[in-house]
């Protein structure tokens, strides 16, 4: 089970991939980080990306069909898998990683458009978010 270093590490692996992060979505803070960043600022994209990933994960109208509600003392997952913003010239995959306390906290992946895969990226962070291990 591969902590915040190995993963970003194996993320960086996906063709096309430009730079990633693990964000903190409630704080806005990186706890993670490598490669490029979208604006040169690792700590300032990790802020706006968590403002994006907060919206999406506090939209009431997001939680339709969800199942019942966790039980008493387990947090509760966020109703958004991933969010994803395609741009001219890449991708950004915002995944949500489950964690036993809070899961505030997403894998962000920046994707080269001409060189990178969508669909194969969304699949193998999915992988990787489950396998993640935060200490």
């Amino acid at each position: 089970m591969p902590g915040i270093d190995e993963c970003l590490l194996d993320v960086m692996r996906l063709p096309g991939a430009r730079g990633a992060a693990v964000v903190d979505w409630t704080s806005g803070l990186a706890l993670g980080t490598i490669g490029e960043s979208p604006n040169g600022d690792h700590e300032a994209t990790a802020a706006e990306t968590a403002e994006v990933a907060r919206m999406a994960a506090e939209q009431p109208a997001f939680a339709i069909g969800l199942p019942d509600p966790p039980a008493a003392g387990e947090p509760a997952a966020p109703p958004v898998e991933d969010v994803i913003v395609t741009t001219h010239a890449g991708y950004h995959i915002l995944r949500f990683v489950e964690t036993d306390f809070d899961s505030s906290v997403f894998l962000h992946l920046w994707l080269d458009r001409a060189e990178g895969n969508l669909a194969l990226a969304r699949i193998r962070l999915g992988e990787m978010a489950e396998r993640l291990v935060l200490a």
